[in-house]
């Protein structure tokens, strides 16, 4: 098996309160859709398959930057560069999916908010979008539970906003064991729930809908007064925690240790697990700061093959930190056998080489 672990320091003040809940930096709650703005993706494509993890039914559209011919106001993405589209018909209707980073606790309260806007060549509009909250995915009409859905709806009129962005947002208590969240209309027949946006033009009916910055997070809780502040040098628990020096700088390299895959092979092992929760945890902290996933190897096998191997070992631990909850805008790219840090020469060298590292893109 190949090793690939971080050694980074930090020092830092801690206020921490009393009833577990903290403030200042962590006092960051975790968004559980994972790549809620659409930003990361594997290669540039139309689909939203692309935009790790996210789930299609039916067919998705995807956009990673402004439609050319769109000249509205709020033409392109919410925030970002990247956002999903749902398209509506009479008898048809899409829906975007995801699996959430942890599944929900019974009982506990969740704030969920998402962006929306109609696209500008839609002829019609909605009078109602929601999100379904399941322990299995949507897979038919029949999963379109009313208590498990957020439903936005206009009673008089329709979802248009004159083509600007416009929020929908609500809270939800789990009944506990939810994984998955789903987008989109859940009236038993969509055709109803369109209203033609030019009653002189009849004929087909369209809406589409732009889709942007989803966000699942734990509702708020008050904060309590009584606070004890620990300051200076803190280590708290190495099993928990990713220590990281607070000078990191743009294009600064870290190793990632602790990483194992089988030999030749890309997929990440269990034993992975630990260091990569940390290194998520710490983006989870970090948002502003984008990154970049690098894979090497050694010089065994063939140049192409070596190549390929160091790109999809990078993706995985790209994939994984997306999936774990990490919003921040990541890149990922192998390297092959090019960068050695030690000599092929030994077993002991060619372990140094086969590694994977973040590098700063943005701090």
């Amino acid at each position: 098996m190949n090793l690939a672990k971080i050694s980074i320091y930090l020092l830092f003040f801690l206020p921490v309160l009393v009833s577990g809940q903290t403030t200042g930096t962590d006092d960051v709650r975790k968004n559980l859709v994972p790549n809620g703005s659409f930003e990361n993706y594997r290669k540039k494509s139309a689909s939203i398959r692309q935009a790790i993890p996210w789930q299609q039914i039916a067919s998705v559209d995807y956009y990673q930057e402004p439609i050319s011919n769109d000249t509205t106001r709020d033409k392109g993405a919410h925030s970002g560069n990247c956002y999903a589209g749902l398209r509506f018909q009479k008898k048809y209707k899409e829906f975007l999916q995801v699996k959430l980073a942890d599944a929900l606790h019974r009982g506990t309260v969740y704030e969920f908010e998402m962006y929306v806007r109609l696209a500008f060549w839609s002829n019609a509009s909605l009078k109602s979008f929601g999100v379904l909250f399941s322990k299995a995915g949507y897979k038919s009409q029949g999963d379109a539970i009313k208590t498990c859905i957020i439903d936005s709806v206009c009673k008089k009129g329709s979802f248009i906003n004159g083509y600007q962005w416009f929020k929908i947002r609500g809270r939800y208590q789990a009944d506990g064991g939810e994984k998955y969240i789903t987008i989109g209309n859940f009236m038993p027949r969509v055709g109803k729930d369109m209203t033609r946006i030019n009653v002189f033009k009849l004929g087909f009916k369209e809406a589409y809908y732009f889709v942007d910055d989803i966000s699942l997070m734990k509702a708020r809780e008050p904060e309590q007064k009584v606070k004890v502040e620990i300051v200076g040098s803190f280590v708290a628990d190495e099993d928990s925690v990713l220590e990281v020096k607070t000078d990191i700088k743009v294009g600064e390299k870290v190793q990632l240790k602790n990483i194992f895959f089988e030999n030749g092979r890309y997929y990440l092992l269990p034993e992975s697990y630990a260091e990569l929760n940390k290194l998520a945890q710490y983006l989870i902290h970090h948002p502003q700061m984008e990154i970049r996933i690098n894979g090497h190897s050694d010089n065994s096998g063939s140049k192409a093959k070596n190549q390929k191997l160091s790109e999809l070992r990078a993706r995985e631990v790209f994939e994984y930190l997306i999936k774990k909850g990490a919003q921040n805008k990541m890149y990922f790219k192998g390297f092959g056998s090019n960068f050695p840090v030690a000599s092929n020469d030994t077993e002991d060298g060619k372990a140094r080489n086969r590694r994977v590292e973040f590098e700063i893109i943005k701090n």
